[in-house]
């Protein structure tokens, strides 16, 4: 699908016929497809930014989606606002899926109390947003620290972290970035995040695979998720060039969804990604472009 395919999907007039040509109408197409053992999900960050977290729910579940994910909106929160937003999501149905909002990364060993102590007290937030599911980030390389301090900071922090994890009924998503976004990130590869996961050998710490960053990163993307898909807890979409929507740029996204249909992967999906058209538009068509291929 490329990005004239694309523009096609997120016109109302055209959807019927790109999604299911044989059904008649729009409405007719989405409801015929059956859902896909995984679940779907938008990273919140992406759309509307300007506009209430309220209203931001609306469009999204305008979209077709009950989950999203966040990335620190709550940060400024007063104890009403949380008693608005949590409203809103009961109302339209929703869930938090997951979340980011740590800010000590695991890679380095000189501050692996610190990032335990945040990562502890950051139930005040799980429990008032309702999820229990919190993004880890690796943090920064640290200038004289070998490759190898830095993986076994991430697997003894980790290690750790899953005790905290377990008495708070969380899992652990440990994410990679490319170096590109932030040259100074230290969890580049897919690969080394699936070896530090399973080193650390808990069910409570999984890896978020983010395919946008792999593939800027190494590439090989479906290979290595269907070796590990044991280690999958969640997965970030997103295209290159661009980080626009699945399906208008080199990744085979179609190819993934269906691969991850076969796999019976059971997880959450999130749409993390830059919409080129209107965004509930384009949210719909990945939503279906996604539940298409997987049964494909």
């Amino acid at each position: 699908m490329n990005r004239r395919d694309f523009s096609k999907l997120v016109s109302g007039a055209a959807l019927g016929s790109a999604v299911l040509p044989a059904l008649s109408s729009p409405a007719a197409a989405y409801a015929s497809m059956a859902e896909p053992s995984f679940k779907l999900s938008v990273m919140l960050w992406t759309v509307y930014r300007d506009l209430p977290f309220t209203q931001r729910l609306e469009k999204v579940a305008a979209a077709g989606y009950h989950a999203v994910e966040l990335v620190g909106e709550f940060e400024k929160w007063t104890p009403a606002d949380y008693k608005t937003n949590m409203a809103k999501m009961r109302e339209l149905n929703m869930v938090v899926d997951c979340t980011a909002g740590m800010h000590t990364g695991i890679a380095n060993p000189a501050t692996q109390k610190e990032f335990l102590t945040e990562l502890d007290g950051f139930a005040k937030v799980t429990e008032q947003i309702g999820t229990n599911s919190i993004i880890m980030l690796s943090g920064n390389r640290v200038e004289g620290l070998s490759q190898e301090a830095h993986h076994k900071a991430c697997i003894e922090a980790l290690k750790r972290a899953a005790d905290i994890a377990e008495r708070r009924n969380w899992t652990l998503l440990l994410e990679n970035i490319d170096g590109e976004e932030n040259p100074k990130y230290y969890l580049t590869s897919v690969a080394e995040g699936f070896e530090i996961t399973r080193a650390v050998g808990s069910p409570r710490v999984k890896f978020l695979y983010d395919f946008y960053h792999e593939q800027i990163s190494e590439g090989n993307l479906i290979e290595k998720m269907e070796k590990n898909i044991d280690q999958c807890g969640l997965f970030h979409i997103a295209d290159v060039p661009g980080r626009n929507e699945p399906g208008t740029g080199e990744i085979n996204y179609a190819s993934i969804f269906r691969k991850m249909q076969q796999l019976k992967y059971k997880g959450y999906v999130a749409m993390e990604f830059i919409p080129t058209a209107d965004p509930i538009a384009s949210l719909k068509a990945a939503r279906e472009f996604a539940i298409r291929s997987a049964q494909a």
